[in-house]
């Protein structure tokens, strides 16, 4: 063996050769045990990752099977009744009443809203 002296022990040269194989060893099995710890913390860390995302689902509701569009879950506004003109007061004591239903008869005639007949006939209910 070209490694040892004659006299048992190893030269400057074997002990150094010694010493390299320990030193590669030992950076070979830290290098491993640095990686494998990495490993496993990676996987504890998806773990925790995949229990997080299960917890959140199992916490929220459940999506509908069917959601209509926002445009079909819109309803227009129930149309307003047109606007009606408050009742005419009540009228006052004697014939004002009749001359004002008089003079509306003959704004509406004059109007051509009322035909001859029509006037006549509520011409003729009035005065009766």
């Amino acid at each position: 063996m070209p490694l040892m002296r004659r006299g048992g022990r190893p030269g400057l040269i074997g002990m150094a050769a010694r010493t390299a194989v320990v030193a590669g060893t030992a950076t070979a099995v830290s290098g491993r045990v640095a990686r494998h710890q990495e490993a496993k913390a990676e996987e504890k860390y998806a773990a925790q990752q995949y229990e997080a995302q299960q917890a959140a689902a199992d916490a929220a509701p459940p999506a509908p099977a069917y959601a209509p569009p926002p445009q079909a879950a819109y309803a227009p506004p129930p149309p307003q009744a047109a606007y009606a003109p408050p009742p005419p007061e009540p009228a006052a004591e004697g014939g004002s009443d009749l001359t004002s239903q008089l003079q509306q008869l003959a704004a509406l005639h004059s109007q051509g809203i009322l035909s001859e007949e029509e006037f006549a006939a509520a011409k003729a209910k009035l005065l009766s």
